[in-house]
């Protein structure tokens, strides 16, 4: 029910102010159309600031001529001053781009599945999840008090916040769901969300990450001298995510977090992250990228070998067994169609009506009002689309990056909010989607929680780190 409300919220606000601004101003006349096939030309103000503060390559440009573009970034200068306005070309989908969009994400999705899902059926039919269940069930059994001891589910829900933490997108998807699954066989109401669900979603969603390799790969591309340095800021802010994630919900279900066990496995997970942490803050960029690339791609190939050679020992018919759940990775993926279309026209909406400009513009006043330092707001945008896409957010912190600069207090806090946090809508939509969860109680509510916990503690490292 809350998940129908948000939607339908999404839809009623975006197009209120589109209307609004449609009335009000004659700058946008073509909103109602950007909103339905989506917008290509439009510019907005981001901000006037000084020459000094943009990056080199930009800054450089600017002392030669009055006027330079940047891809989808302008600047027009006042020569004398040097007094730089900056804009943003815009560029999204409308409703009906996005819907194809939807469906290609899932066509995407289908040969990763299908990979995963079949190695993943080897390693039951093998008896490997159930060694990792046996592995993690002393502390998941006090987070999940409703899963029997031994079931499955835990040894699927290791292997995605493993997958999650290496980085591994194109693996802890399959993982993800195939816990979902696992966890959806347990559920007596099987429309509405379980307990343990509700934990699973929230802590995956807390997004904790090792590594943030794309975002350190993006700012190495943008001129950044220093481009690992929100390595740290990065892998602090989403464990403080992810630790809110799981103390909201076990204040919900009333779970009592300060059992010996759980305090033991928390700690040393903390305390294997940082050691791993002084080991890699003093690598270099090219030298992080090599043991990101090792750690990650080489562990893959090791869980497929000891997979098979499990199945072997065990006298498996490994490749009907891979077959069968290959099977199960195509339906999954055909499964969440519906339910992603229906999440991303809404969140097309709200970017292409202008909901966002409106919110920053908002925010920019209360802080200067407040007599505050107002440069956290140009990073926001970031923040407040993560929710919502994951590429829309990517594509906000380029912006930032590009107009700031990389090494700016603004880019680098961009940076650290795009690795803050998951796409909490994005992952409502296709993990409750595939397997037909319509009702998701507090779900939301948590998870946009944990996301706010994320936004201001990557604020305040970044005033730590970087100010």
């Amino acid at each position: 029910m809350v998940l129908s409300r948000i939607w339908s919220a999404f839809i009623i606000v975006a197009i209120a102010i589109a209307s609004i601004k449609y009335i009000s101003s004659g700058n946008y006349k073509t909103i109602f159309n950007d909103m339905v096939v989506g917008k290509g030309g439009d510019t907005v103000q981001i901000a006037t600031q000084h020459i000094n503060t943009l990056s080199p390559v930009i800054k450089d440009s600017l002392l030669k001529k009055a006027d330079f573009t940047d891809s989808r970034i302008h600047y027009k200068t006042d020569s004398l001053k040097q007094n730089v306005t900056v804009y943003r070309v815009q560029e999204s989908d409308g409703v009906i781009g996005t819907s194809e969009t939807a469906v290609k994400i899932c066509l995407g999705l289908i040969g990763i599945m299908t990979l995963f899902m079949g190695f993943m059926s080897i390693a039951e039919k093998a008896g490997g999840i159930n060694l990792l269940s046996r592995f993690i069930q002393p502390f998941f059994s006090k987070l999940f008090p409703e899963i029997p001891k031994g079931h499955p589910a835990f040894g699927h829900m290791l292997m995605n916040f493993s997958a999650n933490l290496l980085g591994l997108d194109n693996a802890a998807t399959p993982f993800g769901l195939k816990a979902m699954e696992s966890l959806q066989t347990l559920n007596p109401n099987k429309d509405t969300a379980s307990n343990s669900q509700i934990m699973f979603l929230c802590l995956h969603a807390g997004g904790m990450t090792l590594i943030p390799v794309s975002i350190i790969a993006i700012r190495a591309s943008m001129g950044s001298k220093t481009p690992t340095d929100i390595f740290l800021p990065c892998m602090i802010a989403t464990f403080a995510a992810t630790l809110s994630s799981m103390i909201i919900v076990s204040l919900y279900q009333k779970i009592n977090l300060l059992r010996p066990v759980v305090i033991a496995y928390v700690g040393g997970i903390s305390a294997i992250i940082a050691l791993l942490v002084l080991y890699l803050v003093q690598l270099s960029k090219d030298e992080l990228d090599t043991f990101s690339k090792v750690l990650s791609n080489g562990l893959i190939l090791f869980i497929f070998l000891a997979i098979v050679l499990g199945a072997v020992y065990k006298k498996i018919n490994v490749f009907d067994a891979f077959i069968d759940g290959a099977k199960d990775g195509f339906t999954t993926c055909v499964k969440i169609i519906p339910y992603l279309v229906g999440m991303l026209i809404a969140i097309s909406l709200l970017r292409t009506s202008g909901v966002f400009d409106v919110i920053i513009d908002g925010m920019k006043w209360v802080a200067h009002v407040a007599n505050l330092d107002a440069r956290f707001v140009d990073g926001l945008p970031t923040a407040l689309i993560k929710p919502l896409s994951g590429s829309g957010a990517r594509g906000m912190m380029v912006d930032t990056m590009a107009t700031f600069g990389a090494d700016s207090f603004q880019g680098k806090l961009a940076a650290v909010l795009q690795g803050s946090s998951d796409t909490t809508f994005y992952v409502i939509a296709v993990y409750f989607g595939a397997v037909a969860v319509k009702n998701t109680r507090y779900t939301v509510v948590a998870m946009l929680l944990a996301d706010l916990v994320g936004i201001i503690t990557s604020i305040g490292l970044a005033y730590l780190f970087f100010a």
